[in-house]
């Protein structure tokens, strides 16, 4: 199964000079954790970075900034990481976990945000996965007994 067919496509993102106030203000009203940060170069949504709640805390609260002359652009995780919406999902884990990230920008063969998988979406796909190969089991075993109450075994 491709990432795109199960990964958000509502994406809640920035741009690198927007104030970590507007930024954090758009956190607590979507009620999440991270944003995209985006390049919008050429009327294209390029992501360029990830904004994470603990970018606000280390990077601006422990350390004194001002959240209202601070940029997104000045805090936000250095390295990004993302996938094509092509990628299967077994790639996709073993990517999350050698880098040690939860959630990844998803683009395009053009490099453009199209959505966004969490760790979450892959443990709730999997969760799917294997309560249909646990009915499968339980059908197989019922079939079973069926067939031989029949023969007369």
């Amino acid at each position: 199964m491709a990432i795109g067919e199960i990964c958000s496509r509502v994406v809640t993102f920035v741009k690198t000079n927007d104030s970590i106030v507007t930024s954090t203000e758009l956190m607590r009203k979507q009620h999440i954790g991270s944003l995209v940060v985006i390049d919008g170069r050429d009327g294209k949504n390029i992501p360029v970075g990830m904004f994470t709640d603990r970018d606000v805390a280390v990077g601006v609260v422990a350390i004194g900034l001002d959240p209202a002359l601070t940029t997104v652009g000045d805090v936000m995780s250095p390295e990004l990481v993302c996938v094509r919406e092509d990628a299967g999902v077994a790639e996709v884990m073993a990517l999350m976990r050698q880098k040690g990230m939860r959630r990844l920008p998803v683009v395009n063969a053009a490099g453009e945000l199209v959505g966004l998988i969490a760790a979450d979406d892959l443990i709730r796909l999997l969760g799917e996965e294997m309560s249909d190969l646990a009915k499968m089991i339980s059908g197989g075993e019922h079939r079973e007994k069926q067939l031989r109450r029949a023969a007369g075994s």
